[in-house]
């Protein structure tokens, strides 16, 4: 059979769940790394910086070797390396001297295959035929959202059904998932993203463009606005309604996960009806009135509401922006993609090390944390406003050679 653009833009839609797989699994088993292997709270920490902080190296160095081995090369070696990541979650914690060092080293593997899909997936769906590009790019990132969703939800299922200590045999289905997309990357068509003649920015030209310094400050404050309360969002639910560890996931990062994709399903749908600017500019004057709510408004039930509230606003913001990106700088290539997926990345370490720092600051007070964090959306909008009146200016001299 011959695989035609539609199984490109599906193999790209797993890409992402490959992604939320790589991101969301093992802090499932934070608790069980703590019991089986004995590994303290402290070397946990080091897991989960070490995973984001291995996506934002691969991040800044893909823009330099992508376009040399090509897209579908790189997207081989981002889906074996999450495989083979999660594999070695499951076996080298037990076959090494130390379980903490196991444990590393498959975060490494895996963080490898994680930043790089982070890079390759969105200029790999931009390159393909579709109607209308921002609609298809907000369709793609929703499946990042069902993708953390479906890992909660299977893997919770799983634990109950066989027992957690079974949760290796998990690792390995769930390593399926990567090994089989890396299959289907090897036959599916891939368009260049820029077109044939031509060649993609280099980083000096990127970085002498007024735009994309602007993109690159909507993309932090886009990964900053939907971290900031998404990391908390658990937290704030245990402490403000008192209620178990799994309702407080349910309740806070599961709702807010849920709203966010149907955010960006509703624009996958109906996008090509929607104005971009106007559905981005309302998104964030609604994130801003969700972060009010949530810290100043003294009744937990009304804060849990104003998360779900966010993940629904923040939804549009970082596809938005990648389809921006696209559209204003269409030889922008893959060092273009790799800046905003690091922005987007430092976004989200930023938004969530502000909120807790300012709450620590405040006598744990998590509200005055999140109250802080509103300047992301904020800043989110001035973005959108100096890149719309940027482009007016742009557009004027044209309309003048004209006349």
């Amino acid at each position: 059979m011959k695989l035609t653009y539609r199984h490109t833009i599906s193999a790209c839609f797993i890409g992402y769940i490959v992604q939320a797989i790589v991101n969301n699994f093992a802090p499932l088993l934070f608790l069980t790394f703590q019991s089986s292997y004995h590994v303290p709270l402290t070397q946990i920490t080091v897991l989960v910086t070490v995973n984001f902080g291995v996506q934002l190296l691969v991040d800044l160095l893909s823009a330099g070797f992508v376009d040399k081995i090509g897209y579908r090369v790189s997207m081989g070696i981002a889906h074996l390396t999450a495989a083979l990541g999660l594999v070695l979650l499951a076996v080298l914690p037990d076959a090494l001297p130390s379980p903490f060092a196991g444990l590393l080293i498959a975060v490494v593997v895996y963080a490898i295959g994680g930043g790089l899909l982070e890079v390759l997936v969105s200029p790999v769906m931009e390159s393909c035929p579709t109607d209308n590009k921002a609609k298809a790019m907000s369709l793609l990132h929703s499946f990042y959202c069902w993708g953390h969703v479906g890992v909660v939800l299977i893997s919770t299922a799983f634990f109950t059904v066989c027992s957690i200590e079974n949760w290796k045999i998990l690792a390995a289905l769930w390593a399926l998932i990567p090994l089989c997309n890396f299959f289907l990357f090897l036959r599916v068509p891939i368009a260049p993203l820029v077109a044939e003649g031509e060649r993609g920015m280099r980083l000096p030209e990127l970085f002498r463009q007024k735009t994309f310094w602007l993109l690159f400050l909507m993309m932090m404050s886009a990964g900053a606005s939907e971290q900031a309360v998404s990391q908390w969002a658990s937290t704030f639910a245990e402490q403000g309604l008192g209620v178990s560890k799994t309702v407080g996931d349910l309740a806070g990062p599961m709702a807010f996960a849920v709203c966010m994709g149907l955010s960006r399903a509703f624009y996958g749908r109906r996008g090509d009806r929607i104005d971009l600017d106007r559905f981005m500019a309302g998104s964030g004057l609604l994130c801003v009135a969700a972060y009010l709510v949530i810290s100043l408004v003294p009744v937990p039930a009304l804060g849990l509401v104003g998360c779900a509230v966010c993940g629904l606003s923040v939804g549009i913001m970082w596809p938005g922006t990648f389809s921006k990106a696209a559209a204003s700088l269409k030889a922008g290539g893959t060092a273009m993609f790799a800046l905003l997926a690091l922005a987007g990345d430092l976004g989200c370490s930023g938004g969530p090390t502000l909120a807790g720092m300012v709450s620590g600051a405040a006598g744990d007070n998590l509200r005055a944390g999140i109250l802080a964090a509103v300047v992301f959306p904020v800043l989110l909008l001035l973005g959108l406003f100096l890149l719309r009146r940027e482009r007016r200016a742009a557009a004027s001299p044209a309309a003048a050679r004209r006349g």
